[in-house]
């Protein structure tokens, strides 16, 4: 007995260093730039590991005077309104087809899965001249539309198999009661999905906040500009401020962890919860 206790704390120290290095590895990049957004161009050359003496918090006030508000600005916009269409559509989809009998319904669900085989990068062309026909191209439009379009079949994967084995006693109670199947839907569906809600929003809402490809391909003006494109704009031809440009990366970083931090807890519930069920 005692030596099966021993081996259980052995392993139990082995997994907690593991856990420990991991962190290290994840962490210790972000605080490389962040030590490294408070200094002089000239000091993150020389000095580069070192904390700085004298930090230049003025590097972050720059970085937003020029033109990182206004980026930061356009990727709330495009983000809320891609979530919010993603988060919408997957639950009404995804719920109609856990509820739905037909024979057409597994083949419905596999066709909509698919679209998780499909790369952004080889739908390019044909998205672009969709957005130029429909006289999109340039606009938020342009981004909110594929990032919906690309989100929706990992989100309805994910409340598929969670609605799949939501208790249907509750429904059944609440048609009892009079309720149709759309005010049982959200009256009681959704709340009690809180969880798998939050995991989807936080996926798509890192997705569309960090995407590059679609922002880069579909916008021309300045204006629309989302954040990783505002930054990639900072680095100059010729000469670049690399501290402001480190300054411009920790403020876009903040929202995400923000967010994950207020719903961590739902989200690794629903992530749990969504992917194993059925």
């Amino acid at each position: 007995m005692k030596k099966k206790n021993t081996s259980f704390y052995i392993n139990k120290i082995w997994i907690n260093v593991l856990l420990w290095i991991l962190v290290i590895v994840v962490i210790y990049p972000l605080f490389w730039i962040f030590i490294n957004s408070l200094k002089t161009n000239q000091n993150l050359f020389i000095n580069t590991f070192n904390i700085p003496t004298d930090p230049l918090f003025s590097n972050y006030v720059d970085a937003w005077n020029m033109g990182l508000s206004g980026y930061f600005l356009n990727s709330i916009i495009v983000g809320s309104i891609s979530i919010l269409a993603t988060v919408t559509i997957g639950a009404f989809c995804a719920y109609g087809l856990s509820r739905v009998e037909s024979k057409w319904k597994m083949m419905i669900y596999y066709l909509i899965i698919g679209g998780l085989l499909l790369s952004p990068q080889s739908a390019l062309i044909s998205l672009y001249r969709i957005l130029e026909f429909f006289h999109i191209y340039n606009t938020y439009l342009a981004m909110i539309l594929p990032y919906i379009a690309f989100r929706l079949p990992f989100a309805i994967f994910l409340m598929y198999t969670y609605f799949k084995d939501f208790p249907k006693e509750l429904e059944d109670s609440a048609l009892i009661d009079g309720c149709t199947t759309f005010t049982t839907f959200t009256k009681i569906v959704i709340p009690i999905s809180k969880p798998i809600l939050s995991t989807v929003s936080i996926m798509t809402a890192i997705f569309v906040w960090n995407e590059f490809l679609f922002a880069m391909v579909f916008l021309e003006d300045s204006k629309l500009y989302t954040i990783p494109i505002g930054l990639y704009n900072f680095k100059d031809a010729l000469t670049t401020n690399w501290t402001v440009l480190l300054a411009g990366i920790i403020i876009a970083t903040v929202p995400i962890i923000i967010l994950f931090l207020f719903m961590s807890k739902s989200f690794i519930r629903g992530l749990t919860e969504g992917s194993v069920k059925g």
